[in-house]
């Protein structure tokens, strides 16, 4: 049983974005429209097992959209700033908020790698507060999987991916806890948009709003409230026709106003602390992609050292006995702003001879860049007693 109200509600929220040059804060008191509150009986329904067996598991739609989730970082005449964004097509285009990118003189796009590459804005509307990039280096990559034909209902659960505060492939999950909710923030009018118990903070505009029943993209996190427990995400079904014009049509002044370090890899500027972070990341993303079995990630972010006698068929097939590993504990022991030592505890369940053990690892990594992207450059192990 359900019961459908329908009413004015009159709320004052604070409301965070983060624009192409900073942090803004704007105070929205407006009244939504329209507002859906529903009612369940707590008996429920019976769960279909068959469909329930063929949904995607949890930890594996993070792994798998997080690959593809980017950081985005802007530079103005006067400021810096940082967003995020997600690939969307195989042209190597992602979709972000106008307000990440707007008035962007240099844009830089980091992807789930740690590597670097040169974007352009190639459409942008202000009013709906959604913007394209397009990053020529990305071009062939396996895009997300979006949902433009889903309309999200109260209760749904979401996951809201981004890099807040520049915090890179940060996730945080809730329901869908409004429909129809309309905003106006500056010269952006935002109507008929997803409210989310999914909190989004600044860098998280313009990640991905994905649907947990399937992995797919519904919607563009654009706004967040003060107190870190609300937010707002545009649909994609209202954007999507205006996105894929201009990826089909782009616009070639706004391009060449935010284009001016050409169209390959870029080299990364570390400081010690900095190459710390990436480095840290780097041992962690490697281990994920191998607990997923994405062999070929995992392969790719090993330098060319450790590649040298290493196939990857052989790579691959040293791993193909291992069920599950799990990074427990992960430091740096020493680092520059050019290498970073890296100290990690690891549990490996392997199968052998049909039965299983648990085994723990130390292992230690030397990480550094090798080609404009910071690599695995050696490592070694010891099972631990």
């Amino acid at each position: 049983m359900s019961v459908t109200v329908n009413k004015m509600i009159s709320i004052g929220l604070t409301i965070a974005i983060i624009g192409g040059g900073g942090f803004l804060i704007y105070r929205v008191d407006k009244t939504i429209k329209n507002s859906n509150v529903y009612a369940q009986s707590t008996l429920g329904s019976i769960p279909n097992q068959s469909q329930e067996k063929d949904k995607p598991e949890f930890k594996q739609i993070i792994r798998d959209t997080q690959k593809k989730v980017v950081l985005i970082e802007v530079e103005n005449e006067e400021e810096s700033g940082l967003g995020s964004g997600f690939l969307y097509n195989d042209k190597g285009d992602i979709i972000t908020n106008a307000h990440v990118v707007e008035g962007a003189k240099k844009i830089r796009i980091k992807t789930s790698d740690t590597s670097i590459y040169p974007g352009k804005v190639i459409g942008m509307s202000i009013e709906k507060d959604v913007a394209v990039i397009r990053v020529k280096a990305l071009a062939g990559k396996e895009p997300l999987k979006i949902n433009i034909d889903k309309k999200a209902e109260i209760g749904d659960p979401v996951i809201a991916f981004g890099n807040p505060h520049g915090l890179e492939n940060t996730v945080t999950n809730g329901i869908i806890s409004g429909i129809d909710r309309d905003l106006t923030i500056g010269e952006t009018k935002y109507r008929g948009v997803y409210q989310t118990s999914a909190p989004i903070a600044p860098g998280n505009s313009g990640g991905p709003l994905v649907l947990q029943s399937t992995g797919e993209v519904i919607g563009i996190n654009s706004a967040g409230g003060k107190d870190g427990n609300i937010g707002f995400s545009i649909p994609l079904s209202q954007v999507m026709t205006m996105v894929q014009g201009w990826s089909m049509h782009p616009n070639e002044k706004l391009a060449s106003e935010s284009s001016s370090e050409g169209e390959g890899k870029l080299s990364q500027r570390y400081t010690k602390d900095s190459l710390a972070q990436d480095a840290r990341y780097l041992v962690q993303y490697f281990y994920d992609s191998v607990n997923s079995r994405d062999y070929v990630n995992a392969y790719a972010v090993l330098g060319s050292s450790m590649k040298n006698g290493l196939s990857y068929e052989k790579f691959r097939s040293g791993y193909l006995n291992t069920m599950n590993v799990e990074v427990k504990e992960i430091s740096v022991h020493s680092s520059t702003s050019s290498k970073a030592e890296i100290i990690a505890i690891i549990e490996a369940r392997e199968s052998n001879n049909g039965e299983q053990h648990v085994t723990m690892y130390k292992v230690t990594y030397m990480i550094g860049l090798e080609n404009d992207s910071l690599r695995i450059l050696k490592g070694k192990g010891e099972t631990m007693k």
